[in-house]
Formats: C-alpha cells, sequence, structure tokens
C-alpha cells in the first residue's frame, strides 16, 4: 500500500511514492530537469503557465512508477504541497484565463499598501492576521483593475495547489488555509474576509467550495487517470502551502514546536495556539495544516533574505580558497561572540522583520589588531541564527513557547557553528531529520485517508538524523553575544 506526494515548487514538480507501513520513499523524480522557467515581462513581474506545473508532474508521475514497479492500484491517497501565494484565474471551462501570477511577484504590493490604509491597521490584522500585503487578494485586485477582460470572465480563483488539485479531480475547491495565505480567511468571523473582498470589487462566489485540509478533497477523474496512468476514483486527501507543509514534514503541528530552513534565504515557521498577529506586521500568521475555530494552530512565518547568501558570499570574497567545511572548521576557532564583532545579514533586499526596509549589511566592532578571517566568519554565521532568534521573538510575543526546533540536514544546518548557536541562544533542542515537501505531502494524504490515525502514526518512522541539544554551560556567552548584536538592528 502507498502514497503519492506532489511538491509543485516553482523551480521544479516533485514527486514522491512512500510504502505505507515503512515510511519508506521508495521513488521520487522532478521535473523539469533544468530550473523551470519564470516569465518576467516587466520588472517585478513573475508568472508561470499553470499547464506546464500539469506537464510536469506528468513526466514525474511516470518516472516513479517506472522506478518502482509499483502497480497504480496499489496508491491509495495523493497529498499536494504547493508554492504559496500564487494567483491561477479560470473560465467556466476550468481552464486558466492568463499565466499564473506567482509568490516572487511584486506587482500588487501597491493595492495591498492602499488597502491597509484605507481599511486600517487595527481591521487587516485583527481579522486577517496580517496587511493584505503582496498576497494573492492583492493579486486579483491588480487583475481586476489592468485585465478587466480576464477579470470578467474569471469562474473560480485558485492557488497553484487547487488548481493541480483541479487537473486531478475535475473539481474546483480550496481550504481555510489556502485562503488565509492569500489574505481571504477572516479569523474573527471564521468565514472568507468579505470586507476585503468588497474592497477590491471581487464576487465572493469566485472563492471555490472549501474542503478540510486532511480529508476526501476529490477524486482523480476518468481524465486524469488517462494521463496519468493512475487508477479512477484515487483520493485526493490533503493540501497545503510548501511552508505549512514543510513543518508537516518534519512533524511539526503543536504550539512550541517550529520548522526551519535556511538555505539563500531563511524561514522559520513556528506553531501558536492562539490567533494572534504581530502590530508591525514584521511576521505572517497564516492557519496551519491543524487549525480549526475551536482549537486554533497558526503557522507564523518569518523569513530572513540575507540567510545562507552572506555565508556564499563569505566563501567568495573573505575566504575562497576554503569549502564550507573548512570555512567552519575556521570559524569555530574563533570564540563565541566573534570577540565582539557583529554582523548584521540585511543584504539581499528588504526585509520584512524590518518592516520592509532595506537596510544593507553591517559588520560592527571591527579591530585590525584582533580581529581575523576566523572572526569574520563566525560572526557572519552567528548574525545568521541571531535574526532567526529575532524575528522569534517576536513569536515569543505573539504566544510562541519555542521548545523544539526542526529542520533537513543541509545547507547551514550542516554548520555545527549554525547549530550550536542557534540552540544556545534560543533555548531549543534542535532535531534534524530526513524528509522533504514531496515525501510530507504523501504522508499528509495519509493521514486525510484515515490510513493513519493522526500525524503520531503518520511520523512515527521519520528519521531524525541529529539531536542538538542547548549548550547550558555557555548559554550566558550566547545571550551575551545576541544582546551586543540586538542592539545594533536599525
Amino acid at each position: 500500500m502507498y502514497l503519492l506526494g506532489y511538491d509543485i515548487g516553482s523551480s521544479s514538480v516533485k514527486a514522491s511514492l512512500v510504502e505505507v507501513q515503512s515510511g519508506a520513499c521508495i521513488a521520487s523524480a522532478s521535473y523539469p530537469k533544468n530550473e523551470a522557467p519564470i516569465k518576467a515581462r516587466q520588472i517585478g513581474w513573475a508568472e508561470q503557465a499553470p499547464d506546464d506545473w500539469w506537464r510536469y508532474l506528468k513526466a514525474a508521475t511516470e518516472d516513479i512508477f517506472e522506478q518502482s514497479l509499483v502497480a497504480k492500484a496499489d496508491v491509495k491517497a495523493i497529498g499536494i504541497s504547493y508554492q504559496m501565494h500564487g494567483l491561477v484565474c479560470v473560465d467556466k471551462n476550468l481552464r486558466p484565463l492568463r499565466d499564473a501570477i506567482i509568490w516572487c511577484d511584486s506587482r500588487a504590493v501597491p493595492f495591498g499598501q492602499k488597502a491597509f490604509s484605507d481599511l486600517g491597521s487595527e481591521q487587516c490584522l485583527s481579522h486577517l492576521l496580517n496587511s493584505p500585503g503582496n498576497f494573492t487578494a492583492s493579486k486579483l485586485a491588480w487583475v481586476r483593475q489592468n485585465e478587466p477582460d480576464i477579470f470578467n470572465n474569471i469562474y473560480k480563483v485558485m492557488l497553484p495547489g487547487d488548481y493541480i488539485a483541479l487537473r486531478l479531480s475535475g473539481t474546483p475547491a480550496t481550504t481555510v488555509s489556502g485562503l488565509s495565505e492569500g489574505m481571504m480567511w477572516d479569523f474573527v468571523d471564521n468565514q472568507p474576509a468579505q470586507f476585503l473582498l468588497d474592497y477590491y470589487g471581487i464576487p465572493a462566489n469566485m472563492i471555490a467550495d472549501i474542503v478540510p485540509t486532511f480529508g476526501l478533497q476529490g477524486e482523480v477523474s476518468a481524465s486524469a487517470a488517462a494521463e496519468l496512468g493512475l487508477q479512477i476514483g484515487t483520493p485526493i486527501t490533503y493540501r497545503a502551502g510548501d511552508q505549512p507543509n514543510n513543518a508537516l514534514s518534519l512533524n511539526v503541528f503543536e504550539p512550541g514546536e517550529a520548522a526551519t530552513t535556511a538555505g539563500t534565504s531563511g524561514v522559520v515557521y513556528g506553531v501558536i495556539g492562539s490567533v494572534a498577529y504581530d502590530p508591525q506586521s514584521r511576521v505572517n500568521a497564516f492557519a496551519h495544516v491543524n487549525h480549526n475555530a475551536t482549537d486554533p494552530r497558526l503557522g507564523v512565518l518569518l523569513c530572513i533574505n540575507g540567510t545562507g547568501i552572506l555565508n556564499s558570499w563569505m566563501r567568495r570574497t573573505v575566504a575562497p580558497e576554503l569549502s564550507y567545511p573548512e570555512m567552519n572548521e575556521l570559524a569555530a576557532q574563533a570564540p563565541i561572540g566573534a570577540d565582539c564583532l557583529s554582523i548584521l545579514p540585511f543584504g539581499n533586499g528588504a526585509e520584512r522583520v524590518l518592516c520592509d526596509r532595506e537596510t544593507g549589511a553591517n559588520i560592527h566592532g571591527i579591530n585590525f589588531n584582533r580581529h581575523t578571517k576566523a572572526h569574520l566568519l563566525r560572526a557572519a554565521q552567528e548574525g545568521i541564527v541571531f535574526s532567526f532568534a529575532y524575528g522569534m521573538e517576536i513569536m515569543k510575543a505573539m504566544g510562541m513557547n519555542l521548545q523544539t526546533i526542526r529542520a533537513g540536514k543541509a545547507n547551514m544546518f550542516l554548520s555545527p557553528i549554525f547549530r550550536s548557536t542557534l540552540a544556545g541562544v534560543t533555548g531549543a533542542t534542535i532535531e534534524l531529520c530526513d524528509t522533504d515537501g514531496s515525501v510530507g505531502a504523501a504522508r499528509g494524504a495519509g493521514i486525510g485517508a484515515g490510513i493513519y490515525a493522526d500525524h503520531s502514526e503518520a511520523f512515527a518512522t521519520l528519521k531524525k538524523v541529529q539531536v542538538i541539544e542547548p549548550d547550558t554551560k555557555n548559554e550566558a556567552a550566547y545571550r551575551e553575544a545576541f544582546e551586543r548584536w540586538k542592539v545594533l538592528v536599525p
């Protein structure tokens, strides 16, 4: 018995086949093999053709079944993870009216800013938990104003994962979690955000029917089964945006748990057990995969643009002769706090955690007589960690009591200094796990189909490859370095 998971990214579509009992991924594939194109017809725009995602999905599906030789009838449920905040518009024939406006497209920023000003921060933050910003609803407002012929022919609007589920089942649907990430869910009234839809002139009937995040969302249609070689009627039982799904993949469901990634940019996604928001909207709050009105679970999202890119900049400009492991070894020769040398990693565009300001990166306290390359390398990694901790303090003010941080053992988490500093300054236990988004989506499908009784059973086989406990002996040194760094934040 097997579960099929899809991860619809902006770079590729990945498919994974997971065996239910062992939790093992027996086959995976991603397409295209080179990075998927993003159309930028103007500066700040980013679009992709939804049917390209379907084409990539078909190729990945064919590949994994050729690898595994599993009978299609043995696939018992399908789960979907997808790039967040995108906009897909379909007509009454359920065909896309235009290319999807994806997450990194910034054309809708002025629309969100004006809505925030006109409607008021209290109304937006208390009901949406965020500024309307550059999210899906604001992208749709841009279409309404600039492409009225397309807008007038829209039957339903959906997120990228909703479109893939539509292609699989023939039925348009969405989720509360999805609506919340698009700024179309009202957490006070527990329904679609009518006040924002009215403000933007968006008819409420453009919103697709709401299905549960876990549960029967649709079944593979005869046409999709013919294209993919799957069995007609295979249930689609889970979908979520990539960050909530990454948290699910790492078994992050409960308050006090957080999922992190640290690639070119870095993300902390922490779970809180109440409906709350940051008054300055420096972090974003969405309905987590297990949220409901009576027992809320919010995912609070922090993004730091200048994460691994700072470390790679250090390698290119400061230590080009060293590999990353050698950089880590050299950095370890400097003491905690890098002998009062501090680096702010905000050099990769505007940072949401700084209220969307672009301050640039800064090096503070450098002394030409005592600081060396080792100090610079350590200060860079500590500065990245401290930016995470800075955002986590905002989450704490919203009600998160951080206890466990989970991540994949990749990118910055390969560095012992990065891991020990993060555990030391937050006081949280770090668990590094072997998983990815498409595997998580498959496990999520198992929960939604009732194959697993709950998430504890679904993730009982999740492999922890390393556990890092806080270094209590050096807690004061980490804290002192962080407080010195924090004073420098503009």
